[in-house]
């Protein structure tokens, strides 16, 4: 057997068969949420200096409240967004320190990883993060164990967005079908990511503008993590 062979039978074993086990089993993991008549919009790679903030503004601009799960490099790289964020009322979660699938992370890693990212959120917001995402929602053998002390977070939809090819008027239309009883809709707001597009964000932000403006989503309950899953968040944060 070559090397190339032995490395991949590896990363399946190690890897693809655990993320494969706990998505369909759902081991562990949440894919909707609890709260009847919500909606829960997350927001994943970030944050990003030139579109993160367009998209904030957005919110606002709706009174939509949102959930980030960040890459805890780019948050000690922009903490005034990370600190924007939390002032706004979004909820904040983990993406792993930096941007990489935990099929190639090794346990001791991927806890050193988590650990620091939210060391840094908690110094800029003075909140601990909760939440977890694995990056492409990844997981390996020991991610369970390493990330027990957060409730890792899935999504019931994923759109595409990452791609620009989808263009706004074609994503407009998946964020309209996505308007489901307790979904948890994950979109991108970076395109700095392996196979992303660059300017995708730009494109995601004119259609979530769309979705927004009108009728049926304006009368739709827009809510963070924590109240999709009717979360104390500050008591499980003071239990941590």
């Amino acid at each position: 057997m070559t090397a190339a062979f032995i490395l991949l039978c590896l990363i399946i074993i190690y890897g693809v068969i655990p993320t494969i086990l706990i998505r369909q089993m759902g081991l562990g993991i949440y894919k909707k949420g609890l709260k009847e008549g919500a909606i829960a919009l997350t927001f994943d790679d970030g944050p990003d200096p030139y579109y993160t903030p367009q998209l904030l503004d957005l919110l606002k601009k709706h009174g939509v409240k949102a959930t980030f799960f960040v890459v805890g490099k780019k948050a000690k790289q922009h903490p005034e967004i990370i600190r924007r964020m939390h002032e706004e009322g979004h909820e904040i979660g983990l993406h792993n320190y930096r941007h990489v699938s935990n099929w190639f992370v090794l346990p001791l890693f991927l806890q050193q990883g988590l650990h620091k990212s939210a060391r840094i959120i908690e110094e800029i917001t003075g909140q601990r993060p909760i939440y977890y995402r694995p990056p492409w929602g990844h997981f390996n053998i020991f991610t369970w164990l390493v990330q027990a002390k957060y409730k890792t977070i899935m999504w019931t939809h994923i759109l595409g967005d990452w791609k620009e090819r989808v263009g706004v008027h074609g994503l407009f239309q998946r964020l309209k079908n996505s308007l489901t009883d307790r979904a948890i809709i994950v979109l991108h707001d970076s395109g700095e990511t392996f196979g992303a597009d660059e300017k995708a964000p730009g494109n995601m932000i004119s259609a979530l503008e769309l979705l927004l403006e009108e009728e049926k989503a304006q009368k739709m309950e827009w809510v963070t993590i924590s109240d999709m899953m009717n979360v104390q968040t500050n008591k499980q944060i003071s239990s941590m």
